[in-house]
């Protein structure tokens, strides 16, 4: 009979068919540090493990679970090709952790999964690096993921991001669109670009406009790929301050689809937010994304946030109460609009679009 190690050195191995064990393993041991970070009070057991334990937090009375899953969509395809990994993963958290904020809940833990066709150790610390990083940023833990190499399934330098977000939130606060009403005053959060959404249109548009992103300057301060890998912004800690008045009836994270497609899932059917476009002015990258791709007005904010990545709702009498929280977390809130009883559609713009 053979022994093991002859047994071994006579057949085929995993790292042969192109899965690396010990690479995964040395990863899991850089990505540790980097977890630990973000631990919560409640964080049971340690990186790892089968299964992520997590104590849901004391001073809920009847506490709700929310969770929210998502990606970052084809901007992962300009990190990869510019080789700009460090700041995709807080794109990866942003879009899970905005979207529960929606209904006032506060995020918990975090789960991320990294995919690829030959695992580059360097490269996948520092994208769950950045995952950590946004992490911290939102209040939430990074307690676990999966890394998976699959040889054949990628082209070589590719990988593919998911993540997966748990919050709590206190079922009689949370935000369901059902407080929202007629007269409410529409409150807009500025954001960093275009986030994480409409970057198939954003590649078609440079591939059309035939610039190298890396070398055209959008600003003095700013080539156009700086303009779209800026990082999408985490919106947890002001808007969950700002919930906490209690003067907040609604809110929606703009993300693809725009306005449009966006604002009415969090309203009923008997409204209308009318946007007054006049109320701020588009950063430098949508102007330049609308000329270059000869991109209509409808088109573009209903691909594309246009400078507003978070909305907020609250009648007339608490909007100073509300802004002025905001304001006091550095945010800089801006009044963009109402909403109306229904008689067309139900988002309607006013203002020049510029």
């Amino acid at each position: 009979m053979k022994s093991m190690s002859q047994d071994h050195q006579a057949g085929l191995s995993y790292r042969d068919a192109g899965v690396d064990i010990d690479a995964g393993n040395a990863l899991v041991e850089r990505i540790k540090p980097h977890a630990k970070r973000t631990a919560r009070k409640e964080s049971l057991g340690t990186l790892g493990g089968f299964g992520a334990l997590f104590k849901i937090p004391e001073g809920y009375q009847n506490p709700v679970l929310v969770s929210g899953t998502d990606g970052v969509g084809t901007k992962l395809k300009l990190a990869i090709d510019y080789q700009r990994h460090g700041q995709i993963g807080e794109d990866l958290v942003a879009m899970c952790v905005n979207d529960l904020i929606v209904a006032n809940a506060e995020p918990l833990f975090f789960l991320d999964y990294y995919a690829t066709g030959q695992l580059d150790v360097d490269i996948a610390e520092t994208v769950i690096a950045s995952i950590a990083h946004g992490c911290e940023l939102s209040g939430c833990a990074l307690a676990g993921g999966e890394t998976a190499e699959m040889p054949g399934m990628y082209q070589h330098g590719d990988y593919d991001l998911a993540g997966f977000c748990v919050g709590v939130a206190e079922e009689s606060q949370i935000l369901n669109g059902n407080g929202v009403n007629v007269g409410d005053v529409i409150i807009g959060l500025p954001s960093s670009g275009p986030h994480s959404n409409g970057y198939s249109l954003i590649r078609k548009i440079i591939a059309h406009a035939a610039i190298n992103p890396e070398t055209e300057q959008l600003t003095p301060d700013s080539t156009v790929l700086d303009a779209v890998m800026q990082p999408t912004r985490i919106y947890v800690k002001s808007v969950l301050k700002a919930m906490a008045t209690g003067h907040v009836t609604g809110a929606v994270h703009i993300t693809g689809g725009g306005f449009q497609e966006n604002l009415p899932r969090s309203f009923g059917d008997h409204l209308t937010a009318h946007i007054d476009l006049d109320r701020w002015t588009r950063p430098a990258i949508f102007q330049w994304l609308e000329a270059q791709g000869d991109v209509g007005a409808d088109e573009m904010l209903r691909t594309f946030n246009c400078g507003i990545g978070f909305v907020m709702f609250c009648a007339p009498q608490h909007v100073k109460d509300v802004t002025e929280v905001l304001t006091s977390t550095g945010e800089e809130p801006l009044i963009i609009g109402e909403l109306t009883e229904r008689q067309t559609d139900s988002v309607v713009f006013s203002g020049a679009f510029v």
